[in-house]
């Protein structure tokens, strides 16, 4: 049986590979804006299946909505989005310094979300979901397949940019 931390746990480390490749082809742009793209796509699919499955859940479960845990995971969410968009931005103006710079705060968010998604809000969730912990997955895996008509990354079967 495969547990809601296991699940995501993959879909952090999809998230990680595709950024490498997003920061990796920094200066050509071309490539950079496609692989952006693709770690954009994976990315917000991994947000969407937290805020439309697993915090909703675990808010319903445990009462812990307002000022909860979830609600600062939401926060660094948009911290994320806004960073992504200053890489496009970059990209788009060919400017790696900005481009890189976005990136390395990116990352060190991402890094930060991560560990405390994985050592304290899976396993919260987990606990919170009891039984219903194998249909949260089913329904994560329901959003992977409404993005899979549009993402090309290898989680979904396609090649990677």
């Amino acid at each position: 049986m495969t547990t809601i931390g296991d699940f995501m746990l993959g879909g952090h480390a999809a998230c990680d590979d595709l950024f490498a490749q997003a920061e990796n082809a920094a200066g050509d742009w071309p490539r950079a804006e496609g692989a952006l793209g693709v770690f954009r796509d994976t990315l917000l699919e991994h947000i969407a299946m937290e805020e439309e499955v697993l915090f909703p859940a675990f808010e319903d479960e445990s009462g812990a909505a307002q000022g909860g845990p979830s609600e600062t995971m939401r926060a660094e969410h948009q911290q994320m989005r806004a960073l992504l968009e200053q890489m496009a931005d970059a990209a788009r103006a060919h400017d790696e310094r900005r481009y890189l710079g976005a990136a390395d705060t990116l990352l060190m968010l991402m890094q930060q979300h991560n560990m405390k998604e994985e050592s304290m809000m899976y396993p919260m969730i987990e606990a919170a979901a009891g039984t219903r912990a194998d249909e949260l997955i089913a329904q994560c895996r329901a959003i992977e397949l409404r993005s899979a008509g549009t993402c090309t990354c290898s989680r979904h079967g396609a090649a990677t940019a």
